[in-house]
Formats: C-alpha cells, sequence, structure tokens
C-alpha cells in the first residue's frame, strides 16, 4: 500500500452502509465454500509480517499481556536485554 493509498478520500457513503441491516445484502452472487476449497487453501502472509511471527506458550503471552498495554514492547525490552547480558558473557 502506497502513501497516496492512505491519503485518498474515501467515496463510500459510510452513512448509508451502516445503516444496512444484513437482510439487504445480497450474497446470492458469492459462490459455497466448500469443504474443497477448505482443503486446498492456504495460508499467505505478506512477507513483512512473516519475518516477525514468534511462537510463544499461551502461559508466556498471558503473563506478558497481563503487564499492560505495551506487553509486545516488554517482550521486546526483554529479548534485547538477553541479547546484550549474552554480548558481556564470555563464551563457553
Amino acid at each position: 500500500m502506497s502513501r497516496n493509498d492512505l491519503s485518498s478520500t474515501s467515496r463510500t457513503n459510510w452513512a448509508a452502509l451502516e445503516s444496512m441491516s444484513e437482510e439487504n445484502i445480497d450474497y446470492s452472487d458469492i459462490p459455497p465454500l466448500t469443504d474443497e476449497f477448505f482443503e486446498r487453501a492456504t495460508l499467505r502472509i505478506p512477507a513483512g509480517q512473516a519475518h516477525n511471527l514468534v511462537q510463544l506458550d499461551p502461559d508466556v503471552k498471558q503473563w506478558f499481556q497481563s503487564q499492560g498495554e505495551q506487553y509486545k514492547t516488554l517482550i521486546n525490552d526483554v529479548l534485547r536485554q538477553y541479547i546484550e547480558n549474552k554480548k558481556t558473557q564470555p563464551q563457553a
């Protein structure tokens, strides 16, 4: 997405869209999602995001989240401190 995409004005009539109910939306031209579709489907993560994926144990994530809204920053700070400590320790 370019900066121009973010700065352009939307021509969507948001008030009209928000006033619509589920019954007013025509889904007839959308094909049904079959079991075959889901069997063949693959998850694609943009490269910019994929390199930042880290698998955390649920209890570890819960503990960091319980520390406050900035838990992702806290995780990063803890990892950075670990790296710095490793740099100052003699190699075994």
